[in-house]
């Protein structure tokens, strides 16, 4: 995890980004796990990787409907919008998938990880964008969406409401005379 948190932190450092990326200013942020460090005879050394950022209105989102629910690449796109995320215009992805997928383009992972996060998906969801990924042309997208059954099931909502019903119990007394 440090790792990437390296690699990325240089990639950005270099000037290395996605043609459609013109900023990087904080907003959001992404930090990976501090590491400590002892070595016989020697202080303890702490290590904090760069904090890697990207503002949600500087991030290009694509939203794919790989489902056989209709709507739900606008409906995640509309949910998306409201976090703050740029949307280009939803699309049907040129096959259904069995699970969400959120792509990203080399500098991304970070804002991949919010996006999927917010769409009630684990980390195991976010993969980086290659030719495989369901989607014709992605365009200036640094995010791509793939909505597969999972979410489009839930609607609007990441979370799944669940309503019970309390037992009740009568007693009725009888009356003696």
């Amino acid at each position: 995890m440090v790792l990437i948190a390296f690699i990325i932190a240089t990639a950005v450092a270099l000037g290395q980004e996605h043609p459609a990326a013109r900023s990087t200013s904080a907003t959001i942020a992404t930090t990976a796990p501090v590491t400590s460090t002892t070595h016989p005879g020697a202080h303890p050394t702490t290590t904090t990787p760069p904090t890697i950022t990207t503002p949600p209105a500087k991030v290009s989102v694509l939203v794919a409907n790989g489902s056989n629910v209709s709507g739900a690449a606008g409906t995640t796109s509309t949910q998306l919008q409201a976090g703050g995320w740029t949307l280009l215009p939803p699309v049907n992805a040129s096959s259904n998938v069995t699970a969400s997928v959120v792509y990203y383009v080399a500098g991304y992972q970070p804002s991949a990880v919010v996006i999927a996060k917010s769409l009630g998906l684990g980390t195991t969801a976010v993969q980086p964008l290659t030719s495989s990924a369901p989607v014709g042309k992605v365009g200036t997208a640094n995010v791509v969406v793939v909505v597969g059954p999972d979410v489009a099931s839930r609607g609007s909502s990441p979370a799944t409401t669940t309503t019970t019903k309390a037992a009740t119990t009568t007693t009725t007394k009888a009356k003696s005379h």
